[in-house]
């Protein structure tokens, strides 16, 4: 299974995914391409080191400057994911895995690649999810809420906000004296688990 990995920032998640594939001569998925919505993500840095091809597909780069500063966020959103949706048809991408992406596909994307398209999102879903609920926002509601455990969802991607099927959980214990970068602190590893899991998981359904 052909995949591309959408990325924000670090990409520790896009790491544990390389690192699976290259060490498992049996991995049901290869990484085609790496996406960003940012230039300045690590996580480009790491594809690069892995040999894997690297696109910045933003606002700016993809409506020009003019056009991106008066653009609506939809308008935005709408560009980026039919700029991805060529990217994934030129690399014949079979699926798409969303690993730390901070924005949100729309349009024909969802449609073409309807069950083919996963989430990684930081907390037990269906709780703490939907829109403003991502990195530290969700551990601090979290927290917020006196819940005794949180953890990570793998989730296939529809039209709406962390609204798709469930794959995967991980779960860990929330602590009486956790911090958000405590509470990510224990969720992070998960991540990376439940990531690799996903994946393999949407390989076997796809296969």
């Amino acid at each position: 299974m052909n995949i591309t990995v959408l990325v924000s920032g670090g990409g520790t998640n896009l790491q544990a995914l390389i690192d699976y594939q290259n060490s498992h001569a049996d991995c049901p998925y290869r990484i085609k391409l790496v996406i960003s919505n940012t230039k300045n993500a690590y996580a480009l840095e790491r594809a690069k080191n892995a040999g894997i091809p690297v696109e910045v597909r933003s606002p700016f780069s993809v409506l020009g400057k003019e056009k991106a500063q008066s653009a609506s966020r939809d308008e935005k959103r709408i560009a980026i994911s039919d700029a991805i949706l060529d990217l994934c048809r030129e690399y014949e991408i079979d699926a798409i895995v969303l690993a730390g992406y901070l924005s949100v596909l729309g349009g024909k994307i969802i449609g073409e690649y309807s069950g083919k398209i996963i989430n990684l999102h930081p907390a037990l879903l269906p709780k703490f999810g939907g829109v403003g609920m991502w990195g530290h926002n969700v551990h601090e509601a979290v927290l917020a809420a006196g819940e005794k455990e949180s953890g990570c969802t793998v989730h296939l991607v529809d039209s709406g906000c962390d609204t798709g099927k469930i794959l995967v959980q991980k779960k860990v214990p929330v602590l009486p004296d956790d911090t958000p970068d405590s509470l990510y602190a224990r969720i992070a590893p998960e991540e990376h688990k439940a990531m690799v899991e996903g994946v393999c998981l949407l390989a076997k359904m796809l296969a």
